[in-house]
């Protein structure tokens, strides 16, 4: 079985799905002229101004990103950096840089749609995402994609939400405590139930109180780990770039993989955890409070700055600054090691964060997966799905981390496919609403 995955993880992660992921976010970023790297003080501005919202939908702008965040920050910002590193070399950090600049663009384009050709259901939520642009804003011929997304999408949050979540949360708790990897996962089970049992709303409260305090405090942490090491921090910006480069590290005595592997790890785990291009967030997007699909595009791209400029840079800097790459340790404990090795107790602080952050993950994703479901059996399907994004929780403990690992990546890549081709078609329309909306004189700044 694990063969047979890393034979399909290898094909659908190579050279194709590696040049449609960045050839997509390069083709929006110049057709919005870099308007993603520009507009970000005014993209910090409308989130400020949106906090409630003054539109159709079923949570404020500010929710529908922090939802976003609550399932993109998540062991991809601490396991995930950690394993790409460990795998492809310092170099991996760097082009998961690369990745997040263009997904910017990839993240906005995806908001603008879903806000753009968004349903209600027959309940009365909002529900929108690939799925519903790909059927409502292209030919008939390519509806198809529009299932093959929700398929994917409905079953890929068992992997890269649910049981990679919990199995990183295990390890993590046995490393640091020696806590029986089945008990976390019941604990686990019963927290996530009582938010994803009461829908959207739950969800975004939660998320919208959790996800600052736990991103802020983080980033806090790694900053003063930063500042201690100050001096050595230039080496270790020299040693990512030189190592995605030349395929090895230039210091640290860490034999760093091939050029290809930093590359394929790095693009891999970017997207892993800033889901730009797979179409998960504006799924959380399309239930905003808005009539102006530019003005949630630009406080989607955000989600994307923040989970991998931000947050994934903080944890890839201090691992290499640590210069613990050479102990062979990967996942999870390889950021603790490096913390641990920083501060004292840092290894527990880190076992804390990680726990808060896959729970935000497990309470965003049972959405975009409940949305899917709901595209394609409706509303009915709603309850079943619930139950068993639950009852799957506690299987994650139990699973070997690299198969989780793989299943993952392969998994997102069915789900990108579909929605990198959408934003391909609708890429003019994304281009012509968001000229209309600067040729205003009250949004031109």
């Amino acid at each position: 079985m694990s063969e047979i995955i890393t034979t399909i993880n290898g094909w659908a992660w190579g050279p194709v799905m590696l040049a449609l992921l960045l050839g997509t976010g390069f083709y929006l970023s110049l057709g919005l002229r870099f308007l993603t790297v520009r507009k970000i003080p005014a993209a910090m501005g409308l989130l400020l101004k949106g906090r409630k919202g003054d539109g159709a939908g079923d949570i404020s702008p500010f929710s529908a990103l922090m939802t976003s965040l609550s399932a993109t920050i998540g062991t991809g910002n601490i396991a995930g950096v950690a394993t790409a590193v460990a795998l492809g070399g310092p170099g991996a950090l760097f082009w998961m840089w690369i990745t997040a600049l263009v997904g910017m663009a990839t993240k906005y384009a995806e908001a603008v749609c879903a806000v753009k050709f968004r349903e209600q259901d027959e309940k009365g939520n909002y529900s929108g995402g690939p799925m519903y642009y790909i059927r409502n804003g292209l030919h008939p011929r390519w509806h198809w994609l529009a299932y093959a997304f929700a398929l994917f999408g409905s079953l890929a949050g068992f992997g890269i939400a649910n049981t990679v979540q919990s199995n990183s949360v295990s390890q993590a708790l046995n490393d640091a405590f020696t806590v029986p990897p089945l008990a976390t996962g019941l604990v686990l089970m019963v927290l996530v139930g009582a938010v994803v049992l009461g829908g959207i709303k739950r969800i975004a409260s939660v998320a919208s109180y959790l996800v600052p305090i736990m991103a802020v405090s983080y980033i806090l942490l790694s900053i003063v780990v930063i500042l201690m090491n100050i001096t050595a921090v230039p080496a270790a910006l020299e040693t990512i770039v030189t190592s995605a480069m030349s395929g090895s590290a230039a210091a640290g005595g860490f034999a760093g993989a091939s050029v290809w592997a930093a590359l394929r790890f790095g693009v891999a785990r970017g997207i892993f955890s800033n889901e730009a291009g797979l179409g998960s967030a504006p799924i959380a997007h399309a239930a905003a409070k808005t009539n102006q699909p530019v003005q949630q595009g630009m406080i989607a791209m955000l989600g994307t700055f923040i989970d991998t400029l931000v947050v994934c840079t903080m944890t890839g800097l201090v691992i290499v600054i640590m210069d613990v790459l050479p102990t062979g340790v990967s996942g999870a404990s390889l950021t603790s090691m490096a913390f641990g090795n920083a501060l004292p107790g840092g290894e527990y602080i880190v076992t804390l964060g990680l726990c808060l952050f896959a729970f935000t993950t497990m309470i965003g994703w049972s959405f975009y997966g409940e949305r899917c479901v709901v595209f394609l059996v409706g509303a009915k399907g709603v309850l079943p799905f619930r139950i068993l994004w639950v009852l799957a929780i506690p299987v994650g403990t139990v699973v070997q981390l690299d198969m989780v690992w793989l299943i993952a990546d392969t998994l997102n890549a069915f789900m990108a496919v579909p929605n990198l081709i959408a934003l391909l078609l609708l890429g003019p329309l994304v281009f012509k609403l968001t000229r209309e909306y600067f040729s205003s004189s009250d949004n031109e700044r």
